[in-house]
């Protein structure tokens, strides 16, 4: 056990990068919002120092949300305003933004592992697929097909490697249709689940939250749609759980 832990420590120092997505549109301030009797450079600035106030204000109320050693606005960001989860009453949400062709999603999946198996039980951890091209789209619509049929389990981790160690991209549905094959998923059932209109809400619904949130890299981790962080944030793997602990501790508090 103890190698083990120096290896991940080790790896961790070595791969603590992100898989860079799309740049986020800049926010628009609406015209209704703008005073008629500024000029163009004066509304833009007014809306600058706005926006900067409104954060700031946001992370001098979330300041006492961890301990002396992590910071908001440093190893994490705090969004504002807070979205809404899907998690119940009394839980609170760790959602992950993964990509499976995302070599950095594949080396922190160790870490996630460990850590699922000792988190609190008031923490309720989601997976979310990011859609910001066909290719990933098509991953993420597998993912979801492969969850409906109940096969997370079995696949996650072995669609990383398929994709990592075997260089088979899974780029086609009769790819994925043979991959999913290996786990006791017929042609029909994988197919009947891939197309439904359930995934492709699910889709739409994972669109929605990674602009929501404002995710522009992989692997995200969203904190009870109040806070964004990453391994390059919070200072490695083994730093970014201890922060998603501390993070998931204050908004269990806090309720």
């Amino acid at each position: 056990m103890k190698f083990r832990t120096l290896t991940l420590t080790l790896l961790a120092i070595v791969l603590t990068a992100a898989c860079g997505g799309p740049e986020q549109p800049a926010a628009q301030v609406p015209e209704t919002a703008r005073p008629a009797t500024n000029t163009p450079s004066d509304t833009s600035s007014q809306a600058a120092t706005t926006e900067t106030a409104r954060i700031e204000l946001a992370q001098a109320d979330a300041g006492a949300a961890t301990s002396p050693r992590f910071s908001s606005g440093e190893h994490y960001e705090v969004l504002s305003p807070a979205q809404p989860t899907s998690s119940g009453p009394g839980q609170v949400e760790v959602a992950e933004f993964f990509m499976y062709s995302c070599i950095h999603c594949y080396n922190f999946e160790p870490y996630v592992e460990e850590w699922l198996s000792s988190k609190p039980e008031y923490v309720n951890f989601v997976r979310v697929p990011t859609v910001w091209n066909p290719g990933v789209r098509l991953h993420a619509q597998a993912f979801y097909a492969l969850e409906a049929l109940g096969k997370t389990e079995d696949t996650h981790a072995a669609f990383f490697r398929e994709f990592h160690n075997n260089s088979n991209y899974l780029s086609s549905e009769e790819a994925l249709t043979e991959f999913a094959g290996r786990f006791e998923i017929s042609e029909e059932q994988f197919k009947g689940a891939f197309d439904s209109f359930a995934i492709h809400a699910k889709l739409q619904r994972a669109d929605e939250l990674t602009r929501r949130y404002r995710v522009n890299s992989t692997p995200s981790i969203v904190v009870n749609g109040k806070y964004l962080t990453n391994a390059t944030m919070a200072g490695g793997y083994p730093a970014l759980l201890e922060l998603i602990n501390e993070l998931a501790a204050s908004e269990r508090s806090g309720n």
